[in-house]
């Protein structure tokens, strides 16, 4: 069985160049024609000895994930669905914005988290993704987009870990994969660019926080313990005290000095202005003072499965006054790709459960979800 050296960062390149008897910086020209030619076939590497070309023919291969299916937008956005095998296949989305072009990627066929509001929680966890199939994700997009627009210059400038999964979960494989988005050799992305997305787990952000602190963003969703324990389950194991504290010690290294937390907003559930209030006190009980997070509202994209309604445009306008007027910076999220099950929320792809989810998600619709004074 021959290597998919998608599977490597370079200091892992560099250790399996050398296995082959092949100095360090055969790695880095290959990496480079990998990550920033985007060359799948060996005989293209023109600078590399014939003899390499020769090892690395019998021993190794650059392959995408098979794409199932691709959907546009009519906003521009575009949505693929990527086989996995074993029945799973997981989805990346690219937006494309005036000034930057963003990809949202997977770590993960399905989630272990289950949070109300996401359809990927409703079709449970199958299994982790390896480095190359979520650096496959990117190598597949970016090389394909610069052929369709008909250009050389860098398409994605940001890559956002937003996709099917809880990255922080699949940290082993996740932390590889962003040392080549970030790497000079690779897509050079500064670590501005690059966001996980998390939906709180605690010892994984300290840990991050050494190995590659990147741009943070944090699924907070509900100001107190009872409706996050509903929302977000993982709560009940890394409450709102012990995140918020994590999120102020990730500052320390953080590229930014602040972090976000993304908030979806459910009518009737977390949308009142009482929740804004806690959220309020949430903030001003740390940072000694300073703005040390943002607020980004995001309307909720309904799904059937999970008995929740997206707030009236008002109310998210209102909510978002009373934490602007509190001196926190607030945004409320564009919706883009709805149209193609692209939003924040749908991606589900196809996953091959085997956590029970659909019979653990049945039960929490039984619960009715009660505001939380």
């Amino acid at each position: 069985m021959t290597t998919n050296l998608l599977d490597f960062d370079l200091e892992g390149l560099t250790a399996y160049c050398e296995q082959l008897g092949e100095k360090r910086f055969r790695a880095t020209q290959l990496f480079r024609w990998i990550h920033q030619r985007g060359a799948s076939d060996f005989d293209q590497m023109t600078d590399l000895a014939k003899s390499l070309r020769e090892k690395l023919k019998s021993r190794a291969h650059i392959t995408a994930l098979p794409v199932v299916t691709e959907h546009v937008s009519a906003d521009g956005t575009v949505k693929w669905l990527f086989d996995v095998g074993d029945g799973n296949a997981v989805e990346s989305v690219f937006i494309p914005e005036d000034d930057r072009g963003t990809l949202c990627v997977s770590s993960q066929a399905g989630c272990a988290v289950g949070c109300r509001f996401c359809s990927t929680g409703h079709q449970g966890f199958s299994r982790n993704l390896t480095t190359g199939e979520i650096l496959a994700q990117l190598w597949f997009a970016e090389h394909s987009l610069r052929k369709r627009f008909g250009t050389d210059e860098r398409v994605i400038s940001n890559v956002v870990m937003m996709g099917m999964g809880e990255p922080l979960q699949n940290y082993s494989a996740l932390v590889p994969a962003l040392k080549v988005m970030l790497d000079d050799h690779g897509y050079g992305m500064s670590r501005r660019r690059v966001t996980v997305s998390t939906s709180g787990v605690v010892p994984m952000m300290d840990r991050l926080s050494q190995d590659c602190p990147v741009a943070l963003a944090v699924s907070l969703h509900a100001p107190n313990d009872p409706l996050r324990d509903n929302l977000v389950p993982l709560n009940k194991k890394y409450p709102i005290a012990e995140l918020l504290d994590a999120c102020v010690r990730y500052l320390d290294f953080a590229p930014r000095d602040f972090l976000t937390f993304e908030y979806c907003m459910l009518d009737g559930v977390n949308d009142q202005p009482e929740h804004a209030r806690q959220l309020i006190e949430l903030v001003r009980a740390r940072g000694d003072g300073k703005s040390w997070c943002k607020f980004n509202l995001i309307p909720f994209n309904p799904f059937p499965a999970s008995g929740l309604l997206r707030s009236p445009s008002a109310r998210v306008t209102e909510f978002a006054a009373l934490l602007s007027n509190a001196g926190i910076v607030t945004t409320v999220r564009k919706t883009r790709g709805d149209d193609i099950d692209a939003a924040c929320g749908q991606l589900a792809g196809d996953v091959k459960d085997r956590t029970r989810a659909a019979e653990r998600m049945a039960k929490q619709r039984t619960i009715a979800l009660k505001q939380v004074s």
